[in-house]
């Protein structure tokens, strides 16, 4: 019988945080306070990297030594309720009290512990400021807007750190999507909408699993106007294309890839994972709009933005 009380409950978790401040130290939670910091990275040589909006990654003076990168993942592993041991030498956890994406790894799979803590951004950057600082030309900024306004279904694709995120944010920015019933689906809350009428569904990782193909089919239920993911990175992308295909336009979604022709075949191939037979017809009817966002020498720039029209192999 558990006779602890609810208070007692509280002041044992406050404690437990304060502990977890600690460790971080102050350099870490600066930068986590930071409102332009999307990203903190820590290799196993202990210096601190941080990725501002608009500025990319950017080295700082900041270290953090081995000792205490150990001490605050085994706390967040503890506020996780999972265990970092040799044996399971990961954590993918959420960074309490603020919803940041934590990866951590220590040995044997690194030579020293290895930090990602990716938060979710509060500035948010609008299609007008993507013209103003050259990320997007004027024409794309029009584009883009002429296909939310035409409903019309969106992929955004780039590789790691090219802020197809940070775009879906744009996006959903526009008035048309504050206007409109939303589900957005994710694995981790980075997305955000100031609509009156926005749901926001999470996966689950501990037992029982709750995947992103469980979101698309209760989002189904819920009767939605459109239909945002955050990444498909399996089978899910399927259910997804169903989706928007049934009654559902105007929804966006990201999708690692490295050039927008690579996100019709990245789609076609997760597709297939499912079993799924010559799923092109679908993803020509499904898709609208495909935007290819990478990163260059001078930052982060939408390079192409191609209509889809029907099936060519």
């Amino acid at each position: 019988m558990n006779t602890t009380s609810p208070s007692q409950e509280r002041v044992v978790a406050e404690r437990r945080l304060a502990s977890l401040t600690r460790a971080l130290g102050p350099a870490l939670q600066a930068a986590l306070a930071d409102d332009a910091v999307v990203e903190v990275l820590i290799n196993c040589d202990g210096q601190m990297r941080v990725d501002r909006v608009g500025r990319g990654i950017e080295t700082t003076d900041a270290r953090l030594s081995v000792a205490e990168r150990e001490t605050a993942i085994r706390l967040l592993a503890a506020e996780a309720f999972e265990t970092v041991t040799e044996h399971h030498p990961f954590l993918a956890a959420t960074l309490p009290g603020s919803g940041a994406r934590v990866q951590a790894l220590i040995a044997p799979i690194v030579s020293a512990p290895v930090l990602a803590i990716r938060k979710r951004p509060k500035l948010i950057y609008t299609l007008d400021d993507y013209a103003r600082t050259g990320i997007a030309s004027p024409a794309q900024a029009v584009k883009l807007r002429q296909a939310i306004l035409a409903r019309r279904n969106i992929v955004v694709a780039g590789g790691t750190g090219s802020g197809k995120t940070t775009l879906l944010n744009a996006l959903l920015a526009e008035p048309d999507f504050s206007a409109s019933r939303l589900l957005i689906l994710e694995d981790t809350a980075e997305l955000q909408c100031a609509g009156a009428d926005v749901v926001q569904l999470l996966t689950k990782r501990s037992h029982p699993q709750v995947s992103m193909r469980d979101l698309v089919q209760m989002t189904l239920r819920l009767r939605p106007d459109r239909i945002v993911v955050g990444e498909v990175r399996d089978g899910a992308a399927l259910e997804v294309l169903k989706a928007w295909n049934t009654g559902h336009p105007g929804g966006l979604l990201t999708i690692h890839a490295n050039s927008a022709a690579d996100a019709l075949l990245r789609l076609e191939d997760l597709c297939l994972e499912t079993g799924a037979a010559r799923p092109e017809r679908l993803i020509a009817s499904a898709v609208d709009t495909i935007v290819f966002m990478a990163r260059t020498a001078e930052g982060r720039r939408i390079e192409e933005i191609v209509s889809c029209k029907g099936v060519e192999r």
